[in-house]
């Protein structure tokens, strides 16, 4: 096994450094790789978070992970960069400093961007020797994504690892051109992105969700003797589609995120902050609430609910 061009033999625990940049100080950017193969054969499993700088729950899921030693297998490699973005981690922002989204920069490349230089390693140095990989996010500034899987139906191995993950809801979710899953399945790697909770907040039971599923890929794939047990099985959400605001304003949701809802349930109001109207804001289908939009000020046509069915 090989990381970051190092050789890691069986029983090794060691932490390496991806040396991707230098701050404008000329101070060194280095991230930190941990790295735990056991004398065992078995698969080698990347746990990684922190692509978004600002999506701070699944940094804390892996930090959690290595905290109680889930990240020390009984067979196989279990590899883990709690915080991939450094950069925007810092500053707190979903982008690296060249203003690009690291998710839509793969494969990268040596001479590109910085985004593009930090993808390429990350392919290149880790992604390119491991079997699977667990992806970490959480939604976007201000929306809350109650917690889920998100698979491409017809792609069997990353659907049953989605119902190992067993979480609330696995959502049908196309490949994004130059992203880490899209990029990673071309290479033959299976990558499971798991989407729990909102930016720059954490969130106790998305990140227990996230630890949860983590342990039970990792039992189901032989590398750990027990996981957690199954509480319920996980909906499957073929589709969905954001209800908007049909007015600007200020915003306020009632609905409660993960819920059932029928077609024309109030869902949240919207109202002017001078009193003259109230308006409400309701389900343009049956479906669950997958995720919710809390900030409070809002512009006409701006997604508030993301309902799946």
């Amino acid at each position: 096994m090989k990381i970051l061009g190092e050789d890691i033999p069986p029983g090794c625990s060691t932490q390496l450094y991806m040396d991707i940049a230098k701050l404008p100080t000329r101070t060194h950017v280095e991230i930190p790789v941990i790295i735990n193969r056991a004398r065992k054969e078995g698969p080698f499993m990347l746990l990684l978070a922190g692509l978004h700088g600002d999506e701070i729950n699944g940094v804390e899921i892996i930090r959690r992970m290595i905290r109680a030693g889930y990240h020390k297998p009984i067979s196989g490699a279990i590899v883990c960069i709690p915080i991939m973005n450094i950069f925007g981690f810092i500053n707190q922002s979903r982008m690296v400093p060249d203003g690009r989204d690291l998710n839509r920069v793969f494969p990268g490349s040596p001479q590109g961007s910085l985004a593009s230089r930090i993808a390429w390693t990350l392919l290149h140095g880790v992604i390119e020797h491991v079997d699977y990989a667990l992806d970490f996010h959480t939604g976007g500034a201000s929306r809350s994504n109650f917690p889920q899987v998100r698979c491409v139906l017809d792609d069997e191995d990353s659907t049953e690892l989605g119902h190992v993950f067993s979480p609330p809801f696995i959502l049908a979710s196309k490949y994004l051109d130059k992203s880490l899953r899209k990029t990673a399945k071309s290479i033959d790697k299976s990558v499971l992105l798991y989407e729990g909770g909102e930016s720059l907040r954490l969130d106790e039971y998305a990140i227990n969700e996230g630890v949860n599923g983590a342990l039970r890929v990792l039992h189901h794939l032989g590398m750990r003797k027990d996981s957690p047990p199954v509480e319920s099985m996980p909906v499957v959400l073929k589709k969905s589609s954001w209800v908007r605001a049909k007015y600007s304003g200020m915003f306020r949701a009632t609905a409660q995120n993960g819920t059932y809802v029928e077609k024309g349930s109030m869902l949240g109001v919207i109202t002017d902050p001078y009193g003259e109207f109230e308006k409400k804001v309701t389900a343009s289908y049956p479906g669950y609430i997958i995720c919710i939009n809390y900030h409070p000020l809002v512009s006409q046509g701006e997604a508030l609910f993301h309902i799946g069915y």
